[in-house]
């Protein structure tokens, strides 16, 4: 294979979402300007972003003040806001205002799609003159003599299924720095090694996860109002899964629908993709949705340990951003504005180490300090028990616990929760597990996952290396399927993972790495944490339009 070509830069950032452009963005607003460079996997920046979203916009203000003149895709103010309790298939519960975590309100919130604001910030970006190349997976971490962080290397272009190069092989980039910051987003793969190999969560809780899945709807206009938000819980989600889901009211009569999973459930019969499904035959869901039609789908793994969980987020030569870091705000149901915060701080820290003559590959330990200073650290420390209340008490006491926790006490009583356990532990055998029948999908309301696979637009090229690594091969077709009935089958919402032959003298298991939306749930849900998800050839995957 060819040698590497190298590159160097002050920083290099490790993903294009609203964490590392704010990061890159604030770097370069400062005078003088390190050089920055911005590495990012999906075909073209915003390609793998998924969010609700409502987002707040106090980060956005700190970074950009006047980004209302500077023409920010912040569109629909949040009119009106209802949440609800699904009691059952037919049943609801609205939970009036006044009694309802104060977090979850959105009075000043925008709805926005996540993609397109940060294809917004990524030409902000460049216009400061930092340089953003989409379509480069980084799927390798460099480390110094000292075991430094030093950069990272973009992967090979043009490897066949045999690792063996093709005729139209590149060989990757070698992209060295002073300081390198990883803003991957939930369970980044190269993260998940820096946080083996430096410890940085071996003083906190473990992470928990939940997967979210969203689709896009034109409505009709008789069933559209303009900055509505209506969420919830209960109903479809069984006794002792956690979750809730989201209806938003966008501009030009489309509607962001979606349910969002807690990864800690028990029963291995459970299928978030078909709990979706389902949910939207629901009366509060299908009186906006019949008649429409659907447009896009997606699906993204999203962290919810929130404060406690919170791991540290330096480490030598290099940092962690945003959900990388486990920065989003699981009180309030959202990342963006602590993503862009999370950003700005590094930056801050970097900037500082920088003008004292930082050669690089310092530790830059004062960024904790700066954390433990600002206002996200603070919001994350007074919603610290939001996921602990509905996990101990349910959602109807747990509701009411936090709403007196986040009135009165701000978080600062931590409430035990009954197993802080890591989420591909909870699972329970599924002999002792309730099975579970999904409806046919009717193709009106309810689809299939390769119908929906379809929307999100993903495209790999078959000829090239299975990015989902077995750690042993036996695993699925041994254990899993003999006490857990291969959950790998239902808990992906892409169709990736296929039982051939199940009930035969010969099953194996199937991976359809094609079919994958980069949702990174496998990785975490699997009972035997035996599937590694890596960074396929840059530009594959999903490429998410407006969501």
């Amino acid at each position: 294979m060819s040698e590497r070509d190298l590159m160097e830069f002050d920083v290099v950032i490790v993903g294009a979402g609203p964490a590392g452009l704010a990061t890159a963005i604030r770097l370069a607003q400062a005078d003088p300007a390190p050089s920055v460079c911005v590495v990012e996997k999906g075909a073209e920046v915003g390609a793998h972003l998924l969010s609700g979203a409502v987002i707040e916009t106090r980060g956005l203000d700190e970074l950009i003040p006047d980004w209302r003149a500077r023409g920010a895709p912040l569109e629909t103010v949040v009119e009106r806001e209802e949440l609800y309790l699904l009691r059952d298939a037919q049943r609801s519960w609205r939970i009036p205002e006044a009694i309802s975590p104060p977090s979850l309100h959105n009075a000043g919130n925008y709805l926005v799609s996540l993609g397109n604001l940060c294809r917004w910030l990524a030409a902000e970006a460049e216009e400061l003159g930092v340089e953003i190349f989409p379509g480069f997976a980084a799927t390798e971490v460099l480390f110094g003599e000292h075991g430094e962080v030093i950069g990272v290397a973009t992967g090979d272009m043009g490897i066949g299924a045999d690792g063996r190069p093709k005729d139209s092989h590149a060989p990757g980039v070698e992209l060295r720095a002073r300081q390198t910051v990883f803003a991957e987003g939930c369970r980044g793969h190269l993260g998940k090694q820096l946080y083996q190999r430096f410890g940085l969560d071996a003083e906190s809780a473990p992470q928990h996860h939940a997967l979210g899945i969203k689709e896009l709807w034109e409505i009709d206009a008789d069933r559209h109002e303009l900055g509505l938000v209506q969420h919830g819980t209960g109903w479809p989600l069984p006794e002792g899964t956690h979750g809730g889901f989201f209806l938003y009211h966008l501009s030009r009569c489309q509607v962001a629908v979606g349910l969002i999973v807690d990864l800690d459930y028990p029963n291995p019969w459970l299928s978030p993709f078909e709990e979706f499904q389902r949910m939207k035959h629901h009366p509060l869901f299908s009186a906006t949705l019949e008649g429409g039609r659907r447009i896009a789908y997606g699906a993204r793994a999203l962290v919810k340990g929130g404060f406690d969980a919170l791991p540290r987020q330096h480490f030598p030569g290099g940092c962690l951003a945003g959900c990388e870091g486990g920065t989003l705000d699981n009180a309030k149901l959202k990342g963006v504005h602590t993503a862009l915060k999370s950003g700005m701080l590094v930056a801050e820290e970097i900037l500082a180490a920088f003008a004292v003559g930082d050669p690089g590959g310092r530790d830059l330990t004062g960024l904790e300090a700066r954390l433990r200073a600002s206002w996200l650290y603070e919001d994350l420390r007074a919603g610290r028990n939001f996921g602990r209340s509905l996990h101990r008490f349910g959602n109807l006491l747990g509701g009411a616990v936090n709403t007196l926790d986040q009135r009165l006490l701000g978080g600062s009583r931590k409430i035990r929760r009954p197993d802080d356990a890591p989420d591909h532990t909870w699972l329970e055998p599924a002999a002792l597990s309730e099975p579970i029948s999904y409806p046919r999908p009717d193709g009106v309301l309810s689809f299939d996952r390769l119908s929906s696979v379809y929307l999100a637009n993903t495209a790999h090229d078959e000829d090239q290396p299975c990015h989902l690594h077995l750690a042993d091969p036996s695993i699925p077709t041994g254990s899993n399927l003999a006490e857990y009935a291969e959950p790998a089958q239902r808990y992906c919402p892409a169709g990736v993972y296929e039982l051939v032959g199940e009930g035969g003298d010969d099953p194996r298991l199937q991976i359809n790495a094609a079919n994958c939306v980069h949702c990174k749930t496998c990785d975490i849900k699997d009972p035997a944490a035996n599937i590694t998800w890596v960074a396929p050839e840059g530009g594959s995957g999903p490429n998410y339009p407006n969501m």
